[in-house]
């Protein structure tokens, strides 16, 4: 079965050139000029990754990346001529994995489709041999049985602790996990009314090596008075 790979350009003669490097490299294009057509590919076609124009006729590269992660987590290239340093952060922050500005060289976008899909396709050969044991969210990968965690492809340290909370609350996306259930379930211990203090340490510590914030949150969000989640 070959590589499906989305195309969305508003500019044809960017969206032809960027067709024909991808398909002399064996990939299957699907090419589209505008958002409204690309989505409903999403809906019909299975996509290894899209590489998304931001500057669209019709809906923004941003709101199609964000509407395509609602339900699928194939790797999303940004391709766009903002260079601003919060369009990158944007993009990225809303699901893609990559941006490359215009005007671009074709070998360095075929380059850096193919590292995005070789990540993606190791991943997933792993969560095809043990798929309860691999949870992905948000840039985020955990391997309960290697014990790793990958943020946006950066291998960080994590203790056994800190990697249970993180497992938890990933388990539970969506739903808050209290500070209570979260010491029962980390530390298989009674809960007492300081127990939330190595509760929040620990928290703590686990969004400084995820570059995450209490203010700002990418990944865990606090939930005042009620305790932790990570968004679906």
């Amino acid at each position: 079965m070959g590589i499906n790979i989305l195309v969305v350009d508003d500019e044809q003669v960017i969206a032809d050139l960027i067709e024909v490097y991808l398909r002399n490299e064996g990939f299957l294009v699907h090419k589209f000029y505008n958002g409204q057509d690309a989505l409903k590919c999403v809906s019909l076609e299975r996509l290894d990754l899209a590489i998304l124009d931001v500057m669209l006729p019709d809906i923004d590269g941003f709101t199609l990346c964000q509407k395509i992660r609602e339900n699928f987590n194939f790797p999303i290239i940004m391709l766009t001529a903002k260079v601003e340093e919060i369009d990158k952060i944007t993009g990225l922050t809303l699901g893609a994995d990559d941006y490359i500005t215009k005007p671009f060289k074709p070998l360095e976008l075929v380059a850096r489709v193919k590292a995005q899909l070789r990540r993606y396709i190791k991943y997933n050969s792993k969560k095809t041999l043990n798929d309860e044991n691999i949870i992905e969210f948000s840039g985020v990968v955990l391997n309960k049985d290697t014990h790793e965690c990958i943020v946006n492809e950066r291998k960080i340290d994590l203790t056994p602790t800190e990697f249970s909370i993180l497992w938890v609350l990933a388990s539970n996306k969506g739903r808050v996990v209290s500070a209570e259930e979260l010491f029962r379930e980390v530390w298989g211990d009674k809960y007492f009314s300081n127990s939330n203090n190595t509760v929040m340490v620990h928290i703590r510590h686990l969004r400084e090596k995820m570059h995450d914030s209490a203010e700002h949150p990418k990944y865990i969000k606090t939930v005042w008075g009620v305790g932790y989640k990570i968004e679906k």
